[in-house]
């Protein structure tokens, strides 16, 4: 287990020196991902798929990147919206068992803040709904649409839920939150549409071409090709389309 822990985190630091076969730019440290948003990719798409082994060492390379046991716990928190509780809870279980591992071996984790209180008048769905904006750098007005308008129930959750109870929740950025969330839908594959908005996110809140394409080599590496190549197309049609 060690071994495989070891080997994640030099995949991940060859990947961050170096770039990937899917980058097109040099070699800039302001382009590249932090060792914390590298970390963060492997734990939410293996999470999601439930390849628990694998997450183990996963794990324990985020922790030895400078992720705090908060953070983490707040990764797997956050991706329940996109996998389901299951996973997330398996993910949690999981992490339990690596940090009764770690503190026997004498290893002391940082813990990390909690999320901050929450002093905002106005409705969870109003609230939601400026979070979306921010994260879409457009306004949402207009009728609804589309899976929206079909069931308008969903709509409300989204808002209510997802951007308002959990993006608020500061434990992690939005950027952070974006960086979980593309590398769930690319774990669990055939959400084309939700992958391609959420990479449009990704580079709305501050992560350039380069680091996406970077995002998705250490998908390759520590995830699988399948699921890589997937992600690629989709960003490609992004960049493309920007």
């Amino acid at each position: 287990m060690m071994k495989i822990g070891k080997l994640i985190i030099t995949v991940l630091t060859i990947v961050s020196c170096f770039g990937n076969g899917y980058a097109h730019s040099n070699d800039k440290s302001d382009r590249s991902l932090t060792a914390k948003q590298q970390g963060i990719i492997p734990i939410a798409a293996l999470t999601a798929k439930g390849e628990l082994e694998q997450l183990k060492p996963a794990l324990n390379a985020g922790l030895d990147a400078g992720l705090t046991v908060n953070e983490i716990k707040e990764i797997m928190v956050h991706l329940y919206a996109y996998c389901g509780f299951p996973r997330s809870i398996r993910g949690l279980q999981t992490f339990m068992e690596v940090l009764d591992e770690r503190k026997a071996k004498g290893i002391d984790d940082e813990t990390g803040a909690d999320a901050s209180p929450i002093n905002d008048e106005r409705s969870k769905y109003d609230r939601g709904k400026a979070n979306l904006e921010a994260l879409l750098g457009r306004p949402l007005d207009g009728p609804q649409t589309g899976y929206a308008a079909f069931a308008p129930v969903i709509e409300i959750f989204l808002k209510e839920h997802l951007f308002a109870d959990i993006f608020d929740r500061d434990v992690l950025t939005y950027a952070e939150r974006e960086l979980i969330t593309v590398s769930v839908i690319s774990a669990i594959g055939k959400a084309e549409p939700m992958l391609r908005s959420h990479l449009a996110i990704c580079l709305n809140v501050g992560f350039t071409p380069e680091q996406l394409n970077q995002f998705v080599g250490i998908l390759k590496s520590t995830v699988g090709k399948k699921e890589a190549k997937a992600a690629q197309t989709v960003l490609n049609e992004v960049l493309e389309n920007r």
